[in-house]
């Protein structure tokens, strides 16, 4: 990543290739924590948000979500009893008023760039997990969509929440 990693892995270096995957994946691990530990300071909100939501899409097609999604492109009712089946949300749709809410209803962060041991807390992750809400339920709606976390276990709450709004 830096132009002082080879005289360092030089200096460091292991016999045990799955080692050396080891020790880089905990640089990764590490230097994304400290991204996310100064990025709130250094950054308006606006920007921060922009950065980190799209992150989102990285994740997005590491899942393969619009795999996942492609039998329920249309079918908003049967993408929401999906999630409730296979991941455990809470959705709660007015369609009047084109909104979502949708809970996670877990009392931990599902976030796989974190190391949940250490008990840190990363706010900013949660424009991530906005991104990742857009971009699947603009995929099964078919037209953009607007999400925006109203409660986060990373922000002390109970659960994490998104508010979708659709046209």
């Amino acid at each position: 990543m830096c132009g002082f990693g080879p005289v360092a892995l030089a200096a460091t270096s292991s016999p045990d290739p799955s080692s050396d995957q080891d020790n880089k994946m905990q640089l990764f691990k590490e230097w994304i924590e400290m991204i996310l530990s100064n990025i709130d300071s250094s950054l308006s909100e606006k920007e921060v948000r922009s950065i980190i939501k799209s992150c989102a899409l990285a994740h997005y097609n590491q899942l393969k979500m619009d795999d996942v999604l492609a039998g329920y492109q249309g079918n908003l009712d049967k993408f929401i009893g999906w999630l409730e089946t296979s991941w455990g949300w809470k959705v709660t749709h007015d369609r009047e008023t084109k909104t979502i809410v949708a809970d996670e209803n877990k009392n931990y962060c599902v976030c796989p760039m974190i190391n949940h041991a250490e008990g840190k807390k990363y706010p900013a992750l949660c424009y991530c997990s906005e991104g990742f809400a857009e971009k699947m339920f603009s995929t099964v709606i078919g037209s953009s969509v607007s999400a925006t976390t109203v409660s986060s276990v990373q922000r002390g709450d109970a659960s994490c929440k998104y508010q979708i709004i659709y046209k």
